[in-house]
């Protein structure tokens, strides 16, 4: 992620954050995290992902009600058009506050309980994009939840749509993306301007994906684990990428992955020593697509390693030599800006998973052990993960809370986004102290509201979907509604006192006697 006018940015921006007092080295990127059924701890699919973008630009959280269309799309973005199906699914979305340059929906689950996050940014060989460079009216990731989640029933489903609609209009971009249902996920990486791949994840393994191309190997006979364009191994042999009479990689064969080693493989490394501990280095490069977690991943997990920057290591940009580390011993949640570590003299930097310019950060997931009516849930953290929470949106919703809704590139005290961006705002200047002491405890206190009130919502959500199935939606609505209240008003109140322990540690020097 993300995309602006059409230009990929992959390199380092500097940016100063409000209140930051400082410069932080991050970039426009995401970082993924998918688990299979059998890997879960309650046997339900989940998708997971940073949108990494701006400091200061409103995402907001919204429900696309089923429609009947009559015209085709176009993107504002780069012009990329296509007739649509007539008839479209309801879906929750997290689009742009800002649409000029296309809607950027980025996640959501669908009527049918078909969960789509779009995209992971990745950069493909220039040598290779020489045989079939991008479309640039090619789908892009503006476009790509809007045209393709609406029309899918099954995570299969997506991966044939979105892979048809790139081999007849091509692809703008180089991009991972993910589909999900309450049975399989896939992962399907765009590859060039009209051929791409796809894998079903293990069922009992996971994932941590950070920005570059990684289905490693792929078996062409194996059709029931793996898709990809119909020519992708007529155009890796014409154009002698691979030996295709064998089982190949395609990150060998298309990644750049020439920042990998500083950008996105300690990112990687980061997120499966969260879930996997092994001896595998920050340094190196050659880290399995899939791997299994030492114990069951809950959703709790999943945010810990969203919210992460290197806790408990010597790359935590928040690290003191000397003082207290309950914050990263807790490992629940985290910031992250610059990561550095001082190496023959030169500064190395190691960009972590939460970012200052993380706008959202979502997982959806789909779950086998309650009724279909409400087994999506879209969990959604508005702001830095580090600093937020994630509250848990039933996909069965017809409406979003109104402070979803609103918000812009300018602070205000009533949206969403602004309530928890002005936490992370606030906390950076004294982190370690202000996310030990204020935010962490607060943080728990919501989260285990927010999984203890699941619960409750489950057993009544049931009974009504047997016997008044037309009450389920207002009756989520409702309790969504005010769980999303709840933490909003719990912040609001820590942001309050932030600012007066702030004001507190305000000194000025002066002579006393006089």
């Amino acid at each position: 992620m993300k995309t602006k006018k059409w230009q990929k940015i992959t390199c380092f921006a500097a940016v100063t954050g409000l209140l930051f007092m400082t410069t932080y080295s991050t970039a426009e990127a995401c970082t993924t995290v998918l688990a299979g059924k059998k890997a879960t701890s309650d046997g339900s699919t989940m998708v997971a992902r940073n949108e990494d973008m701006g400091t200061a630009w409103t995402k907001r959280f919204v429900v696309r009600e089923a429609d009947t269309n009559d015209s085709h799309f176009v993107s504002k973005g780069n012009g990329f058009t296509i007739e649509l199906p007539k008839e479209q699914l309801k879906y929750t979305a997290t689009p742009e506050w800002d649409v000029s340059e296309g809607l950027y929906e980025e996640a959501g689950i669908n009527s049918q309980n078909v969960g789509m996050s779009a995209t992971e940014s990745t950069t493909t060989k220039d040598s290779v994009l020489a045989f079939d460079p991008l479309e640039e009216e090619g789908i892009a990731e503006d476009a790509m939840l809007t045209v393709v989640l609406p029309y899918i029933e099954s995570a299969k489903e997506g991966v044939e749509r979105l892979g048809k609609i790139i081999e007849e209009k091509g692809s703008a971009e180089s991009n991972g993306v993910i589909f999900s249902d309450h049975d399989e996920i896939w992962y399907m990486e765009t590859l060039t301007g009209h051929h791409w791949a796809a894998v079903r994840v293990p069922d009992d393994k996971y994932a941590v994906i950070a920005n570059t191309i990684s289905i490693q190997d792929f078996d062409w006979n194996d059709t029931e684990n793996y898709l990809s364009s119909k020519n992708l191994k007529e155009f890796i042999e014409e154009n002698d990428l691979a030996d295709t009479s064998k089982m190949i990689s395609i990150r060998d064969i298309f990644a750049d992955t020439e920042e990998d080693a500083e950008y996105n493989t300690p990112r990687v490394w980061y997120g499966q020593q969260m879930l996997t501990k092994s001896d595998k280095k920050i340094s190196d490069t050659d880290f399995a697509l899939f791997e299994k977690a030492d114990e069951p991943i809950s959703t709790q997990k999943i945010a810990n390693i969203l919210g992460s920057h290197y806790e408990g290591t010597a790359y935590d940009p928040f690290k003191e030599e000397e003082t207290d580390q309950t914050a990263a011993q807790a490992g629940f949640w985290a910031q992250l800006t610059k990561n550095f570590k001082q190496e023959k003299k030169e500064l190395v930097h190691y960009r972590p998973i939460s970012v200052p310019n993380t706008m959202e950060s979502h997982i959806l997931q789909i779950r086998n052990d309650v009724p279909e009516a409400i087994s999506g849930i879209h969990w959604l953290a508005l702001g830095v993960p580090d600093t937020s929470n994630y509250i848990p949106f039933y996909s069965s919703i017809t409406e979003t809370p109104k402070e979803y809704q609103i918000g812009n590139d300018q602070p205000d005290d009533e949206s969403a986004y602004w309530t928890y961006r002005k936490t992370n705002a606030l906390a950076v200047p004294y982190y370690n102290e202000f996310k030990t002491k204020d935010i962490l405890p607060l943080q728990q206190k919501v989260w285990e509201h927010m999984i203890d009130s699941v619960k409750t919502i489950d057993n009544e959500a049931e009974q009504i979907s047997e016997k008044t199935p037309e009450k389920l939606a207002p009756y989520l609505n409702k309790e969504t509604n005010e769980l999303a209240h709840d933490s909003l008003k719990e912040y609001k109140k820590l942001n309050s006192n932030l600012i007066k322990k702030m004001t507190e540690k305000t000194t000025i020097e002066h002579n006393e006697d006089l």
